[in-house]
Parts: C-alpha cells; sequence; structure tokens
C-alpha cells in the first residue's frame, strides 16, 4: 500500500497524469465520443460522396455504406484502413469484429455500417477500385 502511495506522489510531482484524462470514465468508447458520418454511396457512374470528410484523431466514428445493387462495386483504401481501428462491421445484423481491413464489396443492394475509431493523422482516400475518375472516391483527412 505504501508503495502504490509513493507512486502516485512521484508521478503527480513529475507532472504526470495519475487519473483518467479528459475523456471521462468509459474513456474513448463513450457514446459522447461518437459522431456520425454522411452516408457512402456505391451506384454505377454516381458519385461516392458529396464532399470530402474530416475526421479529428480519438473521436469514434460510425459511417454507412450503401450500394443500390447497380454493379458489383467496391471500395479500397488500405492506407485509410490502416489509420483507424475497427471496431466493428454490421452486414445485415450481423456484427463482425475484424482484426483489419483492405477492402469492402457488394456483389447485390445492401448496406454495410463501420464504427471505427480514428487514429494516425494524414489524408487518405477510400476509392472504387480501378477507376480513376474523382467521383469514384472520397478524400478522407483525419487531423
Amino acid at each position: 500500500m505504501k508503495l502504490i502511495a509513493a507512486i502516485g506522489l512521484a508521478m503527480s510531482l513529475l507532472g504526470a497524469p495519475v487519473m483518467a484524462h479528459e475523456f471521462g470514465f468509459a474513456g474513448i468508447l463513450d457514446k459522447n465520443n461518437k459522431e456520425e458520418l454522411p452516408e457512402l454511396t456505391l451506384s454505377s457512374g454516381k458519385p461516392i460522396a458529396e464532399g470530402p470528410l474530416v475526421l479529428k484523431s480519438g473521436t469514434m466514428y460510425e459511417i454507412e455504406i450503401v450500394s443500390d445493387g447497380s454493379a458489383e462495386l467496391a471500395l479500397e483504401g488500405s492506407g485509410f484502413f490502416r489509420a483507424i481501428w475497427v471496431n466493428e462491421v454490421v452486414v445485415n445484423g450481423l456484427e463482425i469484429r475484424p482484426f483489419g481491413l483492405e477492402s469492402v464489396e457488394f456483389d447485390d443492394a445492401g448496406t454495410m455500417e463501420i464504427e471505427f475509431l480514428a487514429i494516425k493523422p494524414g489524408r487518405y482516400f477510400l476509392r472504387q477500385p480501378g477507376s480513376t475518375g474523382e467521383n469514384q472516391r472520397v478524400e478522407i483527412t483525419i487531423q
């Protein structure tokens, strides 16, 4: 018990935090640290998003990706997927907790929800594989 008190005193004297910081009791997973992003749309010949996305490192996000089934379409963005921690992917009510992602693909119409924590600041993108058009990609900045 004396050792724990001594460590706490030493840390406070050195200016190191002893308690959890401003995220609160539940930390980064607190419901107050979660934001919903605009929906991404996969449709043949239509834009994926209305504009770029700006995220804040340390914030949990939820994004829906909707495919209208007009074509077999995917989104890839390994740089972006490596800059986030994926908490879960929900497809047809089934929750998947993956170690990581490289891409997602829709063979038919459907909706996928991805909940993730933005971690590594930088500029990233998600795009339809093999496409070169600006409408077939969404720019993502993590600040």
